[in-house]
């Protein structure tokens, strides 16, 4: 069977680190977006205040499959 994924793109952001920005991402796109299968980082920064890493902010391409029918 093939499978086609379309992909569409999110932001996370975390004060603690970019793995909890990726979860942060894709925890918020799973309330509306169904059949999240896979992710790809695709873009990684941050925020600086005072000298200091403020945030993390992560670009997630997300891979979800389509409603059959």
């Amino acid at each position: 069977m093939s499978h086609v994924y379309p992909v569409t793109e999110v932001y996370g952001s975390s004060p603690d680190s970019i793995d909890d920005a990726i979860r942060q991402a894709v925890k918020a796109a799973s309330s509306s977006v169904r059949h999240i299968e896979w992710f790809e980082v695709s873009e990684i920064r941050g925020h600086v205040e005072n000298g200091e890493v403020a945030h993390f902010q992560v670009g997630v391409k997300l891979g979800f499959r389509l409603d059959e029918g």
